[in-house]
């Protein structure tokens, strides 16, 4: 951890010295929140980069970056965000395997001793540490920053569901489009936009302490990829249309598989330059694993059309898939289907936005999946390409960065599992997301969330019932600019009720300032 606070101290302060007269914007901001539940309720601990999520918390959130100069063919940011103080312990299930006589000659039952044990966050952590220089229209990064939907306006949905702000950045590298550029030859009717990256899971610690080491696998040390292409008709026009794919991976690393408390098998892949190359391009692997790591990612759409009066409608969908399966569109009607509005940039309204999501898991290309690979000697040549098992995987466990989705918060995360199972519990699941944001007043803005969800399990392991839940969130901002510019406050109220997440109430408030100031440039 000090190595890492030592960095970003030195990357920040180089540049600086360096290249001079750039302008350095810092925030300080004191976040405490409160809930009845075991966790905070679903609208506060999710799509905050994992800053809140315990029951309880008192923090301290402090950073400085340099932002990027876009009007420049060359430039280049930095960045570092620090968060220190109180996190509620939350402790889990740990089960250990052992025969109380084994000198006995006649079987026994098994015998189970469960304990807990706690995970709190470190009473100091890194949130964002980058690095990053532009040249024209391309971004080169390097480090851990926080990251955003580019299709879905995550202030008002539910959340992208290959890669939203849900979860704490991956530390890695990133090479892409800074944004969507003008393809040659097209007179700007058509751009593109699109990243390849790299980086390395750092939670192992969590994951230890969060498994119950009794059936699937943990999964440690791991590597991520992430790619992203997406199309762009002008944008200058009326109706503008948006599509493309996204994709997300893990690879490399330690997998330990238990059954009924018992460690079965251990694979130790580390990491390998081929693997690396292999995740780029998904290729079948040596007759164990059709393909390298665990690969997922969406089919993304959206259409907007903008008013006369300048405010826009929208309609946006994403379609899931799982290891090349779904790609040929084999999951129904599964994905997110959204409605959306957004008025004029600024506060000048009562609704300035608003969206309706419906979301469906349930069809994962069906309940049935045959591999002969898996089954060697198997007379059986067919195959059938299905049991998706969304954003879970037998080998990388679940698509989870310290427990919580790196996709949709829709879905309850793993870190929610207080019997120490690492994977989403109920990923087959449909529900609705509703959404409405607005001005109260030249300084005061409010935002409005609800949803509603069905939880059935996963698709190898249904639910014997159905689990649901109902949520609702009320935030209140509050520009305190006349008594001190760049201070602000944030109240948040919400709960949630029903047996999916359980019955929970939660308040949280923000209370930040923000400044700027330049350094002169050394003649």
């Amino acid at each position: 951890m000090k190595s890492r606070l030592i960095i970003a101290a030195l990357l920040l302060g180089a540049s600086i010295q360096l290249w001079g007269g750039e302008r350095l914007e810092y925030t300080g901001e004191v976040l405490m929140n409160a809930s009845t539940g075991s966790f905070a309720p679903y609208f506060i601990g999710s799509l905050n980069g994992g800053r809140i999520v315990r029951k309880n918390s008192a923090l301290l959130d402090i950073g400085a970056k340099v932002a990027i100069d876009r009007g420049k063919r060359f430039s280049w940011g930095a960045g570092a965000e620090l968060l220190t103080g109180y996190s509620h312990a939350n402790y889990y299930d740990k089960v250990e395997f052992f025969d109380v006589m084994p000198w006995r000659p006649w079987p026994q039952e098994p015998t189970y001793k469960v304990t807990k044990e706690r995970n709190r966050p470190s009473a100091v952590w890194i949130q964002q540490l980058y690095g990053e220089v532009k040249y024209r229209g391309v971004l080169l990064r390097v480090g851990q920053k926080d990251v955003h939907s580019v299709l879905l306006d995550e202030s008002i949905s539910s959340g992208d569901l290959t890669r939203s702000s849900n979860a704490r950045g991956i530390p890695g590298v990133s090479l892409g489009f800074i944004d969507f550029q003008d393809i040659p030859f097209t007179n700007g009717w058509v751009q593109i936009d699109g990243v390849v990256e790299y980086g390395k899971f750092m939670d192992s610690e969590f994951m230890r302490q969060q498994y119950n080491y009794f059936n699937w696998v943990l999964a440690t040390d791991t590597y991520y990829t992430y790619k992203r292409c997406y199309f762009r008709t002008k944008l200058s026009m009326p109706l503008s249309v948006t599509l493309g794919m996204q994709t997300g991976g893990q690879f490399g690393g330690t997998s330990a598989w238990y059954s009924q408390g018992k460690l079965i098998r251990e694979e130790h892949r580390g990491f390998k330059i081929k693997d690396a190359l292999k995740m780029f391009l998904p290729i079948e692997g040596n007759g164990n694993d059709f393909y390298e790591g665990n690969t997922l990612g969406t089919w993304d759409f959206k259409a907007r059309y903008r008013l006369r009066d300048g405010r826009e409608i929208s309609f946006a969908f994403q379609w899931p898939w799982e290891d090349g399966s779904g790609i040929g569109r084999r999951n129904g009607w599964d994905g997110l289907w959204g409605l959306y509005y957004h008025e004029k940039a600024g506060c000048r309204a009562w609704v300035t936005g608003a969206a309706v999501e419906y979301l469906d898991f349930r069809n994962q290309s069906g309940p049935i999946h045959w591999a002969p690979g898996d089954f060697p000697g198997t007379t059986i040549t067919g195959s059938a390409t299905g049991g998706d098992n969304y954003y879970n995987n037998d080998t990388y466990t679940a698509y989870a960065n310290y427990g919580m989705a790196i996709a949709t918060p829709f879905l309850v995360s793993p870190i929610y599992n207080l019997n120490g199972n690492p994977v989403f519990l109920n990923n087959r699941a449909r529900g609705l997301h509703a959404a409405v944001k607005g001005c109260l007043g030249p300084e005061l803005d409010y935002t409005l969330k609800y949803s509603w969800q069905q939880g059935l399990g996963m698709s190898r392991r249904p639910s014997a019932y159905s689990l649901t839940d109902t949520s609702m969130l009320l935030s209140v901002g509050w520009d305190a600019r006349r008594l001190l510019p760049g201070l602000k406050a944030d109240v948040k109220l919400a709960f949630d009720k029903g047996s999916l997440r359980g019955d929970n109430f939660g308040a949280m408030i923000g209370v930040s300032y923000s400044g700027s100031f330049n350094f002169k440039k050394k003649k």
